[in-house]
C-alpha cells in the first residue's frame, strides 16, 4: 500500500485515542503527520480543532483525517469549509467511494462507532483509492459551486 506522502489528523477529545493510533500507524508507514488536535482526552469543543486541520489539508495540500465520537459532527464543520470535501466513512465501500466516486480530501471517523481494526482498513482503502473522474467530475464540480 503506497500511501500520501503528508496527511493531516484532527481529532476532538472522543476521537484523541483513536487519532494517536493512526498518528503511529502512519508514521510507521513513512506519512508526515501533521495534528492539528487535540492533544488530550480532555473535554474540548471540537469546531476550531476541525477548521484548523482542514486549514492544513488545503495548505499542503494533502488528505485528512477527522475523528470524534460518531464522525458527524467532525464532518459537518469540514464541510463547511470551501475546498473541504469530507466523507463520513464505517465501511470499506464507504471509503472506497468517498474517494472514487466523490474526490474526497478528508474522511471522518467515528471513535465510538467502529474499532481500531476497521479504522486502519478504511484509513488504507481511503488513502490508496483514486478518483475515477469522468462521469464525476461535473458532480464534484458542482459539489465545489454549492459551497457560498
Amino acid at each position: 500500500m503506497k500511501f500520501p506522502r503528508r496527511i493531516v489528523l484532527a481529532a476532538d477529545h472522543a476521537g484523541f485515542e483513536l487519532k494517536e493510533e493512526l498518528k503511529k500507524y502512519l508514521i510507521r508507514e513513512g506519512v508526515d503527520v501533521v495534528d492539528s488536535g487535540a492533544f488530550s482526552a480532555e473535554p474540548v469543543d471540537y469546531p476550531a480543532i476541525i477548521r484548523k486541520g482542514c486549514g492544513a489539508v488545503l495548505e499542503y495540500g494533502c488528505p485528512g483525517i477527522v475523528l470524534g465520537g460518531s464522525g458527524n459532527g467532525e464532518a459537518m464543520v469540514a464541510n463547511k469549509v470551501r475546498g473541504i470535501r469530507c466523507a463520513l466513512c464505517y465501511s470499506p465501500e464507504t471509503a472506497r467511494l468517498a474517494r472514487a466516486h466523490n474526490d474526497a480530501n478528508m474522511m471522518s471517523l467515528g471513535a465510538r462507532m467502529i474499532d481500531r481494526a476497521l479504522a486502519k482498513e478504511l484509513v488504507g482503502i481511503f488513502l490508496t483509492t483514486g478518483f475515477e473522474g469522468g462521469r464525476h467530475e461535473k458532480r464534484v464540480q458542482d459539489m465545489e459551486n454549492a459551497v457560498q
